[in-house]
């Protein structure tokens, strides 16, 4: 395992004003755990259907993910607040070690489907994972009002970078099979142990984040004067997650190996460009939210990239489809660093870890039936229709968000 960089390397990144170094743990570990997310939604199907699975079974294990991380979140949001940060983010990590190495020792589907469940994978572009609340408060208690949003979209845009340069790196299960000659599915295995590796070097860097203090402790509380709002957000957060887990980056890439019959190879080169692409969004992001407003932000980038993902699915060119897309890599993950930004912004501070668990889950529990629903889409031969009713939901979110919220991002943001 290659050597963590040293904390001095580590203070040389450019933080906004206003903003503690020691955040920056945080910030390396989103950079890592992105990596291996990246590569793990382009490879988990290739994995499974080289085991013999069918395309239903790659839907519900890319579900039963999605639901994990929602009852792992949960917990987080209902009982976490007594636990510090620290502790919670080092057991996560651990949990991303075991799900690495026991997904590349099994075989059969129920033991994947369990270790799916109990683990960390994601089959996403985002992170809808169990660490996303506990950095998402920590930072935010790191950081002025002020250099809140800037801070997110760092976060948002190591992410994006990361996941990228993951994406690029499914195409090593080929060059695997090329070089040393093993079956290509000891190859894939090969990329769950490195999964593996990578949630151990998370778990050293997690344990140079600060010791708990006293008054950090007391600081969280549960939910208390937020509540109704931070229920109204949930609610409408879960319809977002449906749609979206209807294509998340599993889907997708399944959605172009069948409907195509694209390469791993050029699958994960797509990936890499949409990452990267969804990574220089991100760094426009805090300037169009200080022009326009943070739910404005969220809005108005969002309803393009749900009509370019529609067109998409009709086209009859691959070339077409491919830039339909990455030009809704452009756009569609713009709101990410406004809407964690927007949630901080409208609860008291102690309630952060709170609100943060409690959006998250819904969102977690909503993207979870997703992928076993267009998989089944996928498995009837209606190839198209996942991504039409993941586009044409979304619109009806971005509206539906705008009209409900835009009198309270007025007076908070």
């Amino acid at each position: 395992m290659s050597r963590l960089p040293e904390p001095g390397l580590i203070r040389r990144v450019v933080l906004p004003d206003g903003v503690r170094e020691d955040v920056l743990p945080l910030l390396v570990g989103r950079a890592m755990r992105a990596f291996a997310d990246g590569y793990i939604a382009v490879l988990l199907p290739a994995y499974l259907l080289a085991l013999g699975l069918g395309t239903w079974a790659v839907g519900l294990i890319a579900s039963a993910t999605l639901f994990g991380s929602a009852a792992a979140t949960l917990a987080v949001g209902a009982w976490g607040h007594r636990l510090h940060h620290r502790r919670l983010l080092s057991g996560a990590a651990v949990l991303m070690t075991c799900t690495g190495f026991l997904f590349a020792a099994a075989s059969g589907f129920w033991p994947l489907l369990v270790i799916a469940f109990v683990g960390t994978l994601n089959p996403s572009s985002g992170d809808v994972s169990v660490f996303l609340p506990l950095e998402h408060a920590r930072l935010a208690e790191a950081a002025k009002p002020e250099a809140r949003t800037a801070l997110f979209a760092r976060y948002s845009l190591l992410g994006s970078l990361f996941a990228a340069a993951g994406a690029l790196a499914a195409a090593l299960p080929d060059l695997i099979v090329a070089g040393a000659g093993i079956s290509r599915v000891d190859a894939l295995r090969a990329m769950f142990v490195l999964y593996g590796a990578v949630g151990c070097a998370v778990w050293l860097l997690y344990r140079r984040l600060p010791a708990p203090h006293p008054e950090e402790t007391r600081a969280a509380v549960p939910l208390g004067p937020s509540r109704g709002i931070v229920v109204r957000l949930a609610a409408l957060f879960s319809v977002d997650s449906f749609a979206g887990g209807l294509a998340v980056n599993s889907l997708l890439a399944l959605w172009l190996f069948q409907r195509f019959d694209l390469s791993l190879a050029a699958a994960g080169a797509f990936f890499f460009w949409s990452g990267l692409c969804s990574a220089a969004s991100q760094l426009a992001a805090p300037r169009l939210a200080k022009r326009i407003g943070l739910l404005n932000t969220m809005v108005f980038t969002h309803i393009p990239a749900s009509v370019c993902l529609i067109a998409a699915a009709f086209v009859p060119k691959l070339e077409i489809a491919l830039g339909l897309m990455i030009v809704r890599s452009l756009l569609s993950q713009m709101d990410v660093p406004a809407r964690g930004a927007f949630v901080m912004a409208v609860v008291t501070p102690g309630e952060r870890a709170a609100a943060a668990s409690f959006t998250a889950v819904p969102r977690s529990l909503a993207s979870a039936a997703g992928p076993t629903l267009g998989g089944a889409m996928f498995a009837a031969g209606w190839l198209a229709a996942p991504l039409v009713a993941c586009g044409a939901l979304k619109i009806a979110y971005d509206l539906t968000l705008w009209r409900a919220f835009r009198a309270t991002a007025a007076g908070r943001e």
